[in-house]
């Protein structure tokens, strides 16, 4: 059975770029670098910057997106500071607040305070038409 997430793994063009992104704007831990890639870290979250030349050809048009946890603290100075430096790909109309934004190779990202219980105490109070709730443990 799968535990969780075990790391993240994007594919980027330029190293440098990437972690002017992921490091120095979003405060992700370096733990590793190297001329091809890079480790680092946030919580539990164990992100891989992979150099791959075929990244600048991808083109992402659908909803997949990566959603980092943020604090409820900090999500005001942080999203400013975001979308000041990155495009904004999408307006948020879902429960928690969210900002979401282009990583500079283009990956849907997405900034969001709560988690699965927060979203699921909303639809408890108000389900969207066919969904069903689940209490699995």
């Amino acid at each position: 059975m799968v535990r969780g997430l075990n790391h993240l793994t994007l594919a980027v063009v330029d190293l440098d770029r990437a972690l002017a992104f992921y490091h120095d704007l979003l405060g992700f831990r370096l733990r590793a670098r190297w001329l091809q890639g890079a480790y680092l870290e946030a919580g539990a979250l164990w992100l891989c910057l992979s150099v791959d030349a075929e990244a600048e050809k991808a083109v992402r048009c659908d909803y997949t997106h990566v959603a980092f946890d943020v604090a409820a603290d900090d999500f005001s100075a942080l999203s400013e500071r975001v979308a000041a430096a990155a495009r904004v790909w999408k307006d948020n109309r879902s429960e928690g607040d969210s900002l979401y934004v282009l990583d500079p190779d283009g990956h849907r990202i997405e900034l969001h305070v709560g988690g699965l219980e927060s979203r699921l105490a909303v639809y408890r109070r108000n389900p969207p038409s066919g969904m069903a709730l689940f209490d699995e443990v």
